[in-house]
């Protein structure tokens, strides 16, 4: 757990730190507001509990659009082929940088799922894959694209299923 925390914390960029900075601005001053209101009750109980909403979810929804929008991508599948003589599956796909900023670093994910007729556990076998692997690519300018190859391996799986890719870039 602390490794997690540590790496996110190392990751954080000066956009992040404004935003956590005024997300914490805007706490204290609700807090502040609240004392000073103090004599109405309802008042400054309704602007205490207001703070601590802006504090936790203003910094999770923030982070979360903020990187959306500062780390916008497009990625695709072009092919993908079970191999016949050993147990994998080679998937070829396409990463494209639709941002304004240059990428440092992008993470790619490719991830293998379970295909049901029910809708509900299709929703539900999206987050516990059969099989996951993933990729860094370096340096990826504004509007340029690139392409991949992922082996995801050993995959022994024999009944359908569905790849699907994701990228994470900063």
């Amino acid at each position: 757990m602390t490794e997690k925390i540590t790496t996110f914390l190392n990751g954080l960029i000066i956009y992040d730190y404004i935003l956590f900075g005024t997300v914490f601005t805007i706490f204290l001053l609700l807090i502040i507001l609240g004392i000073v209101q103090r004599h109405k009750i309802v008042l400054a109980l309704s602007l205490i509990l207001l703070s601590f909403i802006v504090l936790s979810v203003g910094s999770i929804v923030g982070y979360i659009q903020m990187h959306n929008y500062l780390f916008k991508n497009t990625s695709s599948i072009t092919s993908q082929k079970k191999l016949t003589y050993s147990q994998a599956v080679v998937v070829h796909g396409v990463v494209k940088n639709t941002s304004k900023f240059d990428f440092q670093s992008c993470k790619i994910t490719v991830s293998a799922h379970k295909v049901s007729e029910n809708s509900l556990k299709n929703y539900l076998f999206q987050f516990k894959p059969l099989k996951k692997m993933s990729i860094l690519e370096y340096d990826i300018l504004k509007a340029q694209e690139r392409e991949f190859k992922l082996i995801l391996e050993p995959f022994t799986y024999t009944k359908e299923y569905n790849i699907s890719v994701g990228a994470s870039c900063k």
